[in-house]
């Protein structure tokens, strides 16, 4: 660990929490990709916070389901996004049973959508201010 906090994800840094997912998926979804959907909420904490939902009946090996969380939280320890609470939820089969459970190609398609993601929100949201 490097000391930088804005590159671990702690505890603080995820949504955990029913009610907290709840809360933001009560708000209509900011954007779509071809696998994903992004809900987000503006918060008063001084970082940005991160929940993953990856439904089994959508990526139906635990390998991929994971893959998914794994590029998803890579890409938002890597984003600098301003104070907002972001759920990503897969909303599209990503593969079958019958294929591999993951391959290069399918990560990275799912690093291209998720990096659109995050790099919109840091241009609608404006980007968090600089610490010196």
């Amino acid at each position: 660990m490097t000391g930088d906090r804005s590159l671990d994800f702690a505890r603080d840094r995820r949504i955990v929490k029913t009610d907290e997912f709840s809360s933001v998926f009560r708000l209509r979804p900011v954007q779509r990709t071809a696998h994903f959907v992004l809900y987000v909420c503006k918060t008063d904490l001084p970082h940005a916070r991160l929940g993953v939902v990856a439904a089994k009946r959508l990526a139906p090996r635990a390998v991929t389901r994971n893959t998914i969380k794994r590029v998803t939280r890579e890409l938002f320890r890597q984003t600098a996004l301003p104070s907002i609470d972001c759920i990503v939820r897969l909303s599209q089969p990503v593969n079958t049973k019958k294929g591999p459970a993951t391959t290069a190609g399918l990560k990275a398609v799912l690093r291209e959508e998720l990096t659109r993601l995050f790099a919109a929100q840091v241009l609608l949201q404006g980007a968090p201010e600089a610490k010196l």
